[in-house]
């Protein structure tokens, strides 16, 4: 499979109408394709964006730098021109001239490759890839469906691989691909998500401050050691997302603020242009080509580099105007609203226009807010994204895991409460980067207790995550259960992979994504209201839960999921469950092999006719201490599931008084 970009022979010298067209209005979704820097016999010709420019010239290394190739503009604000012996391989740069008579360098905003920080030079990209993944191709739309079991590992590529490159350098994109491969398999996770990779000239801010929104950092690798890394990966059978940043970017010179010489990309009002939480511009989304400009970045990693979703940052920052600020620091919208109008239009173009070209990638908004519909279709009022990230779970359930257990009962709706929303979006279940960061400590440290306590209360965690509804993302390093909070200088802890008891939490979590995949009902309902039917929600005496997980369509067998977040163990503890048999233990967070005491039940349980939350047999079980037990029946029966048990995802947590759940 050859690569979708253009040939060299394809490029002509002068920019075609339709494009200008398509840009002004703010419709074109491939500027990547015609803008920048597109090589072909000869030459290069370039293209940008600087309607306020009095003069814009393309200088590099073609001709030792030593001239100035003057572009044409156009009535679109538009300057392009071709450049005779610019090759593959040249760097160069933009000399903008404004109004005024001053000139400044600029890197140009759609180059395909950059020079490494903190030189900022574009590259006249080679971007030839003969792709081999196209079985991956033909059903990735698959494996990122609403009804399949989607886990997802969070890397920084950087400090992630620098044990590959001995930590004397980067790590290359392309020598990345096989060690990522093999150890996202080895743990069970079906896709993995880079925090961006976008060209950002402060390695600091982990790509979140973004100079070049269609080229790789070069850090890594050229374009195409990043598209040989993907490539790789796909034909292990390994998904890619990118995180993606439309709502900000930095003032840097070099970069897109006052890119010819006025508020170009950004709003010149502070109160709209300036994001005081990273001093950083804010995107004008009123204006036709910025839009374009941000649609055809989202549609470049998706269509050159075949990447398989994006994670769209900072979403809520974009839809509210007083977002991290105080009052008279903000402007309201024309109705008097907190609603930023444009960015509401920019981010529903941005979803139809990728979902129109890429029916078979997915989208998913990190929004941390209670905005409605976010990821629901905008032809019913929605944003149109595929997935949102569940923030108020994660804090939810951060919060509660850090109590000491005595406490938790006092807290037991931190983890019911879920459940009054858990259906009213497609979630993404995060325990992402920003929870071990600045301070906040590893996932492992925010546990209680003694050190058995702690990894018994990081399984439990875990266990409950992969339990809820919803797809699931972990920060790596999460499964080292490292004690060390990330720091993108150095790299993970790779002393712990073998070592008791953290090679037993990487263990279980393998487990846990082979038993998330495996069971059907385990994931095919993961966006649907009845994917849970809650069995015990209302024990905070002693702080056990119980939900079963079910097909919405009935035909895979149910799995009981339970769970004590004490230190004692429960005994002779009565369930209801939907049919009559034997219900095997399917994993057990308090087994040997992963770090626990070996608390069980034998393997197995079997029902007998006893009426318990709705139903008509029960059985009695063992919950080990801090533990977490997956169980389902072994019957044809319970394999079919159960008629009586549909259309009660939304039975309430609370239960009755009796302990028994309010519906049948």
């Amino acid at each position: 499979m050859t690569s979708q970009h253009q040939t060299s022979q394809q490029t002509s010298r002068e920019l075609g109408e339709l494009d200008l067209h398509l840009f002004a209005e703010g419709s074109h979704r491939y500027l990547h394709r015609s803008f920048g820097a597109q090589p072909g016999d000869g030459g290069t010709r370039f293209a940008v964006w600087a309607p306020n420019a009095s003069a814009v010239s393309a200088v590099g290394t073609f001709d030792g730098w030593a001239h100035e190739h003057r572009l044409d503009g156009s009535e679109a604000g538009v300057w392009s021109g071709w450049v005779d012996g610019a090759h593959q391989g040249d760097r160069y740069l933009y000399r903008v001239t404004d109004r005024a008579g001053n000139t400044v360098e600029k890197s140009d905003p759609i180059g395909a490759a950059a020079e490494d920080a903190p030189a900022i030079s574009s590259i006249i990209a080679d971007l030839d890839h003969d792709w081999n993944d196209a079985e991956w191709m033909r059903h990735r739309g698959e494996r990122i469906a609403l009804d399949a079991p989607i886990s997802i590992y969070e890397m920084h590529l950087g400090s992630w691989g620098r044990h590959v490159s001995d930590g004397r350098r980067f790590p290359r994109y392309d020598e990345l691909a096989d060690p990522v491969a093999d150890h996202v398999l080895a743990h069970g996770f079906t896709h993995v998500e880079f925090l961006p990779i976008m060209e950002h000239p402060f390695y600091g801010s982990w790509g979140y401050q973004t100079t070049g929104f269609f080229a790789p950092t070069a850090r890594y690798g050229s374009p195409t050691d990043l598209m040989a890394m993907i490539d790789r990966l796909h034909q292990r059978g390994v998904g890619v997302i990118l995180d993606w940043v439309p709502s900000h970017f930095p003032t840097d010179s070099h970069g897109l603020y006052e890119f010819d010489g006025t508020h170009l990309y950004e709003h010149a009002d502070p109160r709209q242009g300036y994001h005081p939480d990273w001093n950083s511009s804010i995107f004008n989304y009123s204006r036709n080509e910025v839009r374009s400009f941000l649609t055809s970045s989202a549609m470049c990693w998706l269509d050159r580099y075949h990447v398989d979703g994006l994670r769209v940052d900072a979403v809520a920052s974009m839809l509210y105007l007083d977002y991290s600020r105080n009052e008279g620091e903000w402007i309201p919208n024309e109705f008097g609203g907190r609603e930023n109008l444009d960015a509401i239009v920019f981010l529903r173009e941005l979803n139809e226009a990728i979902y129109t070209e890429f029916s078979d990638v997915a989208t998913m908004a990190e929004e941390s807010t209670s905005w409605p519909m976010v990821s629901r279709p905008t032809y019913v009022g929605g944003l149109g994204f595929g997935n949102k990230w569940d923030m108020g779970w994660m804090h939810d359930t951060l919060a509660y895991f850090a109590r000491d257990p005595i406490h938790r009962g006092w807290h037991h709706g931190e983890i019911t409460f879920r459940s009054v929303y858990a259906a009213s979006e497609n979630f993404v279940l995060p325990l992402s980067h920003d929870e071990v960061v600045h301070g906040k400590g590893s996932l492992l440290n925010k546990m209680p207790g003694d050190d058995w306590q702690r990894f018994a209360n990081l399984r439990l965690l875990y266990a409950m995550q992969w339990a809820q509804p919803g797809k699931k993302l972990l920060f790596m390093g999460a499964e080292l259960a490292t004690s060390q909070e990330w720091n993108h200088d150095g790299t993970l802890d790779w002393s712990l992979h073998d070592s008791p008891p953290h090679a037993g939490v990487r263990r279980f979590l393998a487990e846990l994504n082979r038993v998330y995949a495996a069971e059907a009902a385990m994931h095919r309902g993961d966006s649907n209201a009845d994917g849970l039917r809650w069995v015990e929600g209302s024990d905070a005496e002693h702080s056990v839960y119980a939900w079963l997980r079910l097909d919405p369509g009935g035909s895979a067998r149910p799995v009981l999921a339970v769970f004590n977040a004490t230190p004692s163990v429960v005994e002779n503890y009565r369930l209801g469950v939907p049919t009559r048999g034997t219900w095997s233990e399917l994993v057990n967070s308090d087994a040997a092999d992963f770090g626990g005491s070996g608390v069980s039940n034998g393997g197995a349980v079997r029902t007998v006719p006893v009426d318990a939350h709705g139903f008509h047999q029960s059985i009695v079980v063992t919950v080990p201490p801090l533990g977490a037990i997956f169980f389902a029946p072994d019957d044809t029966a319970g394999r079919r599931g159960d008629a009586r048990i549909t259309n009660v995802a939304r039975t309430s947590a609370r239960g009755s008084e009796d302990g028994r759940s309010d519906a049948a």
